[in-house]
């Protein structure tokens, strides 16, 4: 959780409902990062497919846009709408991965979808006796 209670302001819902650590998924959103049909275009395209709490390496996002995980890796370092194009679901082959401006940041927001998942997936608990 980034924030303590949703932001205001001009922000939209989906983001305010997700800094709070609440279930929201501002990829849904529309991005500038999508206008084009260049290579970032195209990585930021298959990026944004990776659902809430789905992470997806650099290599595998590189095959599927054909190019190199280098290049996914400076695509996802000069994304310009980072939690609707979610960068920090593509990880390394070997961990988490670099993120800008912290990759602790990376891992917090990684941590908050699947505590979410996880709270949302769980069985509830049914009174005693019933």
């Amino acid at each position: 959780m980034f924030s303590k209670k949703p932001l205001s302001g001009d922000v939209p819902d989906q983001i305010r409902k997700y800094c709070a650590g609440l279930l929201a998924d501002p990829s849904e959103l529309d991005s500038i990062a999508l206008e084009g049909d260049g290579t970032f275009q195209k990585i930021y395209a298959i990026v944004r497919k990776t659902g809430y709490g789905q992470y997806e390496t650099y290599k595998n996002i590189a095959l599927k846009a054909g190019t190199h995980p280098r290049v996914v890796g400076n695509a996802m370092a000069k994304n310009p709408t980072p939690l609707v194009i979610p960068c920090h679901r593509v990880v390394s082959v070997k961990g988490t991965g670099g993120f800008t401006p912290s990759p602790e940041i990376k891992k917090a927001l990684i941590g908050m979808e699947e505590q979410l998942l996880k709270k949302r997936t769980e069985p509830r608990n049914k009174p005693a006796g019933r």
